[in-house]
């Protein structure tokens, strides 16, 4: 949730950097109107406060001087009466102003490139060369159909469209590439952690699903209850309403689980294959740090996942979010998106972002620095989404007779 007192202070500079974000005018209307209503009912309240005070102090006086104190009481109880009619207002606008944040994205960095979507994005560098075929490489869906690796008929059956079922070499594929994500991130410091696929409510609000997002997420039928869009919200909640030692930070873990959208924004698009599906599998990043420290771990996972990559043999491409491409929690969103030979165009296999103190100020993550108690910065990124690296290696990995050679780091996993 954005800092409620920088908006206020700072509303015309913070406003602008929203506009980058594609927040409406409307919004930031209804955000000032709102902020200037408040503090008018605020100073109303505060002479009432003073009003209160300066009557009160008149009753030794009255006492002394042997005057009645009856009208001087009616006189306190009617401004008491008024007082507490005042504060009444003044609660009822600070509820509405904060539900009314809780659906304003974060502040974009000033390094954000301007932008609409994702055609305004900026890439920063290549990694590996993508290789030639002799042949015309095919897409991921044609490779599984000649091999029987992915059954997609079946999944439909068994739930409903963008669900799919894994067989034979696709399935031995997957499971070993979670567990070389797991090792090669542990390896570069990350902790891991196993966590349930089922959250609660506060989990979905402290990192930002919730109220925004509802639509696109699994709720349990009669619980507060929701099946996990990434692994990033149970292991950011972990902290939850916690208060860290300062030698503590920064936190860096990874993990693997089943991820659930209903993809409900994305309707028509990737139909087709795995791409974009309602479940998936996922290891991801997540870390927590002090805020003079969140760009340098920022880069270290950006890193990781681009290196993790590399040690595939996946060419990609590292890509910084316009304004208007950037997540809603997410200060500044590194993309890693992998060459596909078959579809001929890089596609998004990993997202890395910075949320600053967004997600720790909703979800009231902290750290004591000396005797205060200050917000802790939150980055998450996949490493990697695991489907979509099957989908990398099928088609970078095949050959002209349909089969499909294996990279030499996964070998020791199959």
């Amino acid at each position: 949730m954005l800092d409620l007192k920088l908006l206020q202070n700072s509303f015309d500079e913070v406003a602008k950097k929203l506009r980058k974000k594609g927040v409406k005018e409307e919004i930031l209307a209804e955000l000032k109107r709102l902020f200037v209503v408040l503090k008018e009912q605020r100073a109303k309240l505060e002479n009432l406060q003073a009003q209160k005070n300066e009557k009160s102090k008149l009753f030794p006086l009255y006492k002394k001087e042997g005057k009645d104190v009856a009208s001087l009481k009616d006189e306190l109880d009617k401004i008491k009466e008024r007082i507490g009619f005042e504060q009444k207002i003044v609660d009822e606008l600070e509820d509405e102003l904060a539900i009314y944040a809780l659906n304003i994205p974060n502040i974009p960095d000033d390094e954000v490139p301007v932008g609409n979507d994702e055609e305004d994005n900026v890439e920063i560098k290549k990694v590996l060369t993508p290789r030639e075929f002799d042949f015309k490489p095919k897409e991921h869906w044609e490779l599984a159909e000649n091999l029987d690796w992915i059954d997609f008929k079946r999944g439909v059956k068994l739930a409903k469209s963008r669900f799919s079922v894994l067989k034979n070499g696709a399935a031995k594929l997957e499971r070993a590439l979670i567990n070389y994500m797991l090792d090669f991130n542990t390896k570069r410091g990350f902790k891991e952690v196993c966590v349930p696929y089922i959250v609660n409510k506060e989990s979905m609000k402290g990192t930002g699903q919730l109220p925004k997002f509802e639509e696109d997420l699994f709720k349990i039928e009669d619980e507060e209850l929701y099946l996990i869009p990434t692994a990033e919200v149970p292991l950011t909640n972990l902290y939850r309403d916690e208060i860290l030692k300062d030698d503590e930070l920064p936190i860096l873990m990874t993990g693997y689980t089943a991820c659930f959208r209903k993809e409900a924004g994305s309707a028509g698009r990737d139909t087709r294959g795995m791409i974009r599906q309602h479940q998936f599998d996922k290891v991801e990043l997540v870390s927590i740090t002090k805020p003079e420290h969140s760009d340098e771990v920022f880069d270290k996972m950006v890193e990781c996942a681009s290196d993790l990559l590399t040690t595939l043999g996946l060419p990609h491409r590292l890509v910084m979010l316009c304004g208007g491409d950037l997540g809603f929690g997410a200060a500044k969103t590194i993309d890693l998106e992998v060459w596909l030979p078959g579809q001929g165009k890089y596609r998004e296999i990993s997202s890395v972002s910075n949320t600053r103190d967004f997600q720790a100020r909703r979800a009231k993550i902290r750290y004591k620095e000396g005797k205060k108690n200050r917000l802790v910065h939150t980055l998450n990124g996949s490493s990697l989404a695991v489907g979509r690296t099957l989908i990398a290696i099928m088609e970078n990995y095949q050959q002209k007779d349909g089969t499909i050679t294996i990279p030499e780091v996964l070998k020791e996993y199959l």
